[in-house]
């Protein structure tokens, strides 16, 4: 069985665009790629696990995230970059969803897919529902980032991360998980 890094997307990997649907507006975090690239050096698959309500309340159609999530491959694949797969939960939040986050249900899709160890795996996210995602799956370790909204989560909800690494960037979350994995 193999290790895993599952990842948020917005406010995590590219710069939080609140319903972000035009892939001309992907940003990348600067640090992104080489913290991802890595982690895939060391032997972690990587996933993304990304809620986009904004389909499920019709603010844009499926395509448009298909859309951005292409955009933001095409910058990230050249640096070395690649993902097992993209894991999608496009229903709102009041829509019933099998893998909207916090339900772990992805990471134990990938789990059967691709034979990945959660346990000895990582979550990594700017908002409290990533964080929490890992835990129901039973991740060795959730990480949250300050990106994001992250830092809002972080004062907001301090007293809910105690089990949780909280760290600045996606570069920071990748020292950590080396130096511990």
């Amino acid at each position: 069985m193999s290790r895993a890094i599952f990842l948020d997307r917005d406010g995590t990997i590219i710069k939080e665009k609140e319903y972000l649907c035009d892939p001309a507006q992907v940003e990348v975090f600067p640090e992104a790629p080489a913290a991802l690239k890595r982690l895939a050096d060391a032997g972690f698959q990587l996933f993304i696990v990304t809620n986009q309500s904004g389909v499920g309340r019709g603010y844009f159609p499926l395509a448009a995230v298909d859309q951005v999530n292409a955009r933001m491959l095409q910058e990230l694949t050249p640096r070395g970059v690649s993902f097992q797969k993209i894991y999608l939960a496009p229903e709102a939040p009041d829509q019933p969803s099998r893998g909207r986050k916090p339900s772990p249900q992805f990471l134990f899709d990938a789990r059967d897919e691709f034979g990945v160890d959660l346990a000895r795996s990582f979550m990594i996210g700017d908002k409290l529902i990533d964080v929490e995602c890992g835990w129901n799956a039973g991740v060795q370790h959730s990480l949250l980032v300050r990106t994001g909204y992250g830092t809002k989560w972080e004062r907001a909800a301090a007293d809910r991360f105690g089990a949780a690494m909280v760290v600045d960037n996606l570069a920071a979350a990748a020292d950590w998980i080396l130096r511990v994995a």
